[in-house]
């Protein structure tokens, strides 16, 4: 499915929490402080060009935003998946 289309369809999606502009007035992603921050693992990885130049607009710190943003995903699917 061409991308356009599927932004239309989220768009017309009542249950998607993105049609409510109000849903994400307050989000934020949060970072661990320091001393609680999990140990980390040096890997190659390759990401989209388009994810990473996102990502790196907000300035520095960008792959631990985009770790943050990775680890709130397992937590969900954590917490969904028993």
């Amino acid at each position: 499915m061409p991308e356009d289309e599927i932004e239309r369809a989220a768009a017309q999606d009542e249950d998607n929490p993105t049609t409510d502009e109000g849903h994400w007035a307050h989000a934020a992603v949060g970072l661990p402080a320091h001393d609680e921050a999990p140990k980390k693992a040096t890997i190659q990885a390759s990401f989209d060009r388009d994810v990473v130049e996102f990502f790196k607009r907000g300035g520095r710190g960008y792959q631990a935003r985009m770790n943050a943003v990775l680890r709130r995903y397992m937590e969900a699917e954590k917490e969904r998946t028993p």
